[in-house]
């Protein structure tokens, strides 16, 4: 054997492309690495940013929307509940000559000789021509044992 020849085994395999240009792990390079790559864009962080933002304030503005109504809907019902305590305690101070039936409709009179209050089962109309009181409201017994204004008012 001629002592020039070298055979494939002799030497180590050399790769042509320089190592420079070789990764180590191409596939957690943040780019394509090859033409049958995925294509990578680059993203629009201040697009991301900017659609988060108008969604969170969307849905702050829906969410805080809801809760005004919700207050509205405790203040009509703290309101109503303080006139049927107020109309309440103008009743239960007032003469009220027979008991009281839960859920049916009385009326508040006020005496015109003397201004004292007084319940009634008669409505306004059913007085005939000389009414001996003032009529200041219609009003229903609750379960509660409050008064439910019906017409009119104190």
């Amino acid at each position: 054997m001629p002592e020039n020849k070298k055979t494939p085994t002799d030497d180590a395999f050399v790769n042509p492309i320089d190592k420079d240009k070789v990764a180590e792990t191409p596939g957690l390079l943040p780019y394509a690495h090859h033409s049958g790559s995925a294509i990578i864009r680059p993203e629009d962080k201040g697009r991301i940013r900017g659609n988060a933002m108008t969604a969170m304030y969307d849905q702050t503005e829906r969410q805080m929307e809801q809760l005004r109504q919700q207050m509205e809907t405790l203040v009509r019902q703290a309101k109503s509940l303080d006139q049927r305590m107020q109309i309440s305690e103008v009743i239960y101070q007032a003469d009220i000559p027979f008991q009281p039936v839960i859920h049916h409709v009385y009326h508040l009179y006020r005496r015109k000789s003397d201004g004292t209050h007084v319940i009634s089962m008669i409505a306004p109309a059913e007085w005939g021509r000389k009414e001996p009181y003032e009529h200041l409201a219609t009003v229903r017994l609750l379960g509660d044992h409050t008064w439910e204004v019906l017409e009119g008012g104190v």
